[in-house]
């Protein structure tokens, strides 16, 4: 019954923010609440909500002050001459914005880190984009399918989570990964380039898009006048930059990239202090300091406010075991029929179920019990780890992985409209790097035996 529970409350979910009918904070909160009174744990909800915002705090505190270190950072004009540099480099086309976001968040994303890749991208990017009059969607979804493809990384997370639950080393996973990660490096960028295609046909038509966005036919194009428009749509920070600071301020943002990658101290404790000194350098002020809160608070109130409400929703659905009835019921889907096809069939699982269920719940819960029966047919387990992988371009869209409300937040985008955008393209990076696995015999078609 459990499991009914848990799909039931994840559907409704997906259902009332997919169409608007309820945000994705209030659906968050509320859709768990009414499912575990439903299932009987009304009198455990308190502490099961409140353990699971206690797992999810230090990810709020981490995304608040890497916001507000990226707020400082954009307002003072850290990436002001990268964005006036883009700008002339891509001559008002869409087509090669779009790729060069692919190429810039496929370059970011090296260190690991989603949350990173979302924010630097974002920030370097997104002014370009409403300069140009092109959908934030784009930059959305193109972020995201970057991120997924490189997720694979071993200090990405997956890869690691997969070989340590099958004991294996994390070499036999990765390194025969590279040529298919190659593979979804290429499908990004292609995706890029068919939706930089595509604003390109939109802005021309002078359509604006569903955001609203303003079409570059509305007023004078080419670099001179994107400059004049990103300038523009800065805002107050127009007025409040800080170019006598920029070395500074490029070199404490490498410093911080540094310590993130080598993991010197916590990630929530370098955003603080990156946070502490950058204001300090570029508003000592304690008027222009409060100015600056005032500007943002918007957007990181939103995005934390998302990070603890997902609380709710992942304390209940691990506090009621609705999590692992789910896991269970992946073991049970597969008829022995299949058995020989276990590999393919365990990276077509992983599409759907890392999306509904956490990463761990699925590498830790799932991924052992499909490898010990993979090798009843010859399927060793390094083979079975690395088609667990290919459904991170999707589990990324999830409403369990916290960064990726940060990227809709970023962006200025609904979650669930980000969803509906993303979805099919995220879907077709996934099978596309299956399909290049089988292609190069690095996931197997059918076992030995």
């Amino acid at each position: 019954m459990l499991t009914v529970w848990a799909y039931g409350m994840v559907i409704v979910f997906m259902t009332l923010i997919m169409t608007r009918r309820l945000s994705p904070l209030t659906a968050l909160i509320l859709v768990p609440t009414v499912v575990g009174g439903l299932a009987g744990f009304t009198g455990e909800l308190g502490g099961m909500m409140v353990q699971g915002i206690t797992r999810l705090a230090p990810t709020g505190v981490m995304l608040l002050f890497a916001i507000l270190y990226f707020a400082v950072m954009i307002d003072a004009g850290l990436f002001a001459p990268f964005v006036r540099r883009l700008v002339t480099v891509v001559h008002g086309d869409p087509v090669r914005v779009a790729v060069g976001t692919a190429v810039l968040a496929l370059l970011v994303s090296l260190d690991g880190d989603g949350s990173t890749t979302y924010m630097i991208t974002t920030a370097a990017m997104l002014p370009l984009y409403r300069a140009l009059g092109m959908q934030p969607l784009v930059l959305a979804c193109v972020t995201m399918l970057a991120s997924g493809v490189m997720n694979i990384l071993p200090w990405g997370g997956p890869t690691a989570r997969a070989a340590s639950a099958l004991g294996v080393d994390v070499d036999a996973v990765f390194i025969p990964m590279v040529p298919v990660m190659a593979t979804g490096i290429v499908w990004t960028l292609f995706v890029a380039y068919q939706l930089g295609m595509g604003e390109r046909r939109r802005l021309a038509t002078g359509d604006t898009g569903a955001d609203g966005a303003l079409p570059a036919a509305s007023g004078p194009t080419g670099p001179d006048a994107a400059a004049g428009a990103w300038a523009g749509s800065t805002g107050d920070a127009a007025h409040s930059g800080r170019p006598d600071r920029l070395y500074v301020n490029a070199l404490l943002t490498v410093a911080l990239l540094v310590a993130l990658m080598t993991g010197v101290l916590p990630l929530p404790v370098l955003f603080m202090l990156a946070y502490a000194v950058a204001v300090l350098i570029n508003y000592p002020a304690l008027e222009d300091q409060k100015a600056l809160l005032a500007r943002h608070a918007g957007n990181a109130l939103a995005v934390v406010g998302l990070i603890f409400a997902a609380g709710v929703f992942t304390g209940i659905l691990s506090g009621t075991k609705m999590v692992d009835a789910m896991a269970n019921s992946v073991v049970t889907l597969v008829p022995p029929a299949l058995g020989p096809y276990l590999a393919v069939v365990t990276g077509v699982l992983s599409i759907p179920f890392t999306f509904f269920i956490s990463n761990d719940a699925f590498y830790f819960g799932v991924l052992p019990i499909r490898a010990k029966a993979g090798e009843a047919y010859g399927l060793t387990a390094a083979e079975m780890a690395r088609a667990s992988l290919v459904g991170q371009p999707v589990h990324l869209l999830s409403p369990l992985v916290p960064s990726t409300f940060l990227l809709a937040g970023l962006c200025g985008v609904e979650f669930g409209e980000h969803q509906r955008f993303t979805l099919r393209w995220a879907l077709l990076s996934a099978l596309v790097m299956l399909l290049g696995g089988v292609t190069m015999l690095v996931i197997p078609l059918v076992g030995t035996r």
